[in-house]
């Protein structure tokens, strides 16, 4: 069912913004992690700085991914009421 999964991504993207800002936070995270893993080489810093942003996104993602869980109850009891 992926396409409900990517429905419903697709519906908390447009309506709420707490998931429009971690989205948004997991994409800009994702491009500094692509910089530096582009270069040939990495300083101490900057490998500390990839693992720490890494954990971050991996955060990020949990937390997309519990809003997403929490999201589909309620769209099954609108779909078929009890």
């Amino acid at each position: 069912m992926p396409t409900d999964f990517e429905e419903m991504k697709k519906q908390l993207l447009d309506s709420n913004d707490e998931f429009r800002r971690l989205a948004t936070q997991h994409h800009d995270l994702d491009e500094r992690i692509h910089n530096l893993a582009t270069r040939q080489y990495l300083s101490e810093p900057e490998q500390l700085e990839e693992v720490t942003l890494k954990k971050r996104k991996l955060q990020l993602k949990d937390q997309m991914e519990s809003m997403l869980r929490h999201h589909r109850p309620s769209e099954a009891a609108h779909a078929s009421p009890r």
